[in-house]
């Protein structure tokens, strides 16, 4: 049982790391998913008997690559023959001396190869390198699920046709891959702070590899904007503590315990807000930012400065304008200047259909019309946003104020 337990807690915490490695030594995804498994299913039968090896990674990775081998000698089933495909498989012997020394983030500038479409580039990503389910990313692109599966095998048979190699792009090419890796570290990051579905609120596991990835890029490639969006998720995350309680219920913004916030992180992430701005080539991650940093500094909800938000806001629409950010702007304005004069902004947001589908959306209407008495208004669209809400801590809240109204 011990062994099993050992072979459970290696394959939260590496198995997508071996995954990155397999991909790049047998240049297959398919296959290194398969590798993956084999080696997993070897260890449950040899670590009982041989005990749990002092590197779990490295031997997996080498566990891997000789199932691989073996399945290809068995099928054949490549257009190249047998002999040339396995020269072509590397022992995994030492590091390699590539700009970037780490798997998953090499796997993921591949993965957002410019040869693939934005859309299926994030996707791919969080499924093959994250490992988040269909259903998860589809939540955060606001896409039906089947249209993100298509995505997501066709990216796959983009990058085998194309024989899209598996590597880091030259210092050149990089800047130009920048916007779509962040685009992709930073879903890691929400899924993470806020899970699409499920009974917990937070994925630590997700949020802890997003910050990783960030700093490694930011390392790799210290760009205002890869600065920005580490300081957005450092000024995020700052606040997980206090983000829910005990039993795992979701607190909301204004009745959380300020003191519960992470000051380190709070420190860290407004150093790399003020480098970021203060290049004068910063973008919607480190206006995105900023906000959360005029948060961070407020002592309470009612000692924020609402007025620098909304601005910081105004700013945001023009950089990167959609209708999530312009709801959020509403909520802003609601703080300064009451519902009564946000009610209408949402109510224009709604009637363009846009985020018809988005729970916060309706939640957000419902907030202003139960803070100004419309109990009718407010219940129902409490109920369209527990209809579409899918993690449990939020369908709680939403039951509560429901609730609450009757």
């Amino acid at each position: 049982m011990e062994v099993r337990e050992a072979v459970d807690a290696v394959y939260r915490a590496e198995s997508r790391r071996v995954f990155a490695t397999l991909v790049r030594l047998l240049g297959d995804f398919d296959l290194a998913e398969e590798a993956l498994h084999e080696a997993f299913r070897a260890a449950l039968e040899q670590w009982p008997r041989d005990g749990v090896p002092a590197n779990p990674r490295a031997w997996l990775v080498s566990a891997g690559r000789f199932k691989a081998i073996d399945n290809i000698r068995r099928q054949n089933r490549f257009v190249f023959t047998e002999q040339e495909k396995l020269e072509e498989i590397p022992a995994e012997k030492t590091p390699e001396t590539d700009q970037i020394e780490d798997d998953r983030l090499r796997l993921v500038f591949t993965c957002c190869h410019p040869a693939l479409a934005p859309d299926a580039q994030v996707a791919l990503t969080l499924r093959e390198v994250c490992d988040l389910k269909t259903e998860e990313i589809a939540h955060a692109f606001l896409t039906p699920a089947p249209t993100l599966a298509q995505r997501i095998v066709r990216a796959k048979t983009k990058i085998r046709d194309a024989r899209i190699p598996y590597e880091v792009p030259g210092a050149d090419q990089l800047p130009e891959r920048l916007d779509a890796v962040l685009r992709v570290i930073y879903l890691v990051f929400n899924e993470g702070y806020s899970a699409s579905s499920g009974a917990s609120l937070t994925r630590a596991d997700l949020s802890a590899e997003a910050l990783r990835l960030g700093r490694l890029l930011v390392e790799l490639l210290p760009e205002p904007e890869a600065m920005g969006l580490l300081a957005l998720m450092l000024l995020q995350e700052s606040r997980r503590a206090a983000r829910s309680t005990a039993d795992g219920d979701l607190v909301l913004l204004e009745n959380q315990d300020r003191s519960l916030w992470n000051r380190e992180l709070i420190v860290e992430g407004t150093r790399f807000v003020e480098q970021a701005l203060g290049s004068r080539r910063f973008g919607p991650y480190s206006l995105q930012g900023a906000i959360a940093a005029v948060h961070a500094e407020a002592p309470s909800v009612a000692a924020t400065d609402w007025s620098q938000i909304i601005g910081l806001y105004d700013v945001l629409s023009r950089y990167d304008p959609s209708p999530v950010i312009e709801l959020n702007r509403a909520v802003a304005v609601a703080m300064r200047d009451g519902p009564a004069v946000a009610l209408p902004l949402i109510n224009e947001l709604m009637e363009k259909g846009d985020l018809r589908d988005y729970h916060l959306a309706h939640a957000a209407h419902a907030d202003l019309c139960r803070r100004l008495g419309r109990s009718a208004e407010a219940r129902t669209s409490y109920q369209k946003a527990l209809l579409l809400a899918r993690q449990e801590p939020e369908r709680r809240f939403l039951e509560r104020r429901l609730a609450e109204l009757k």
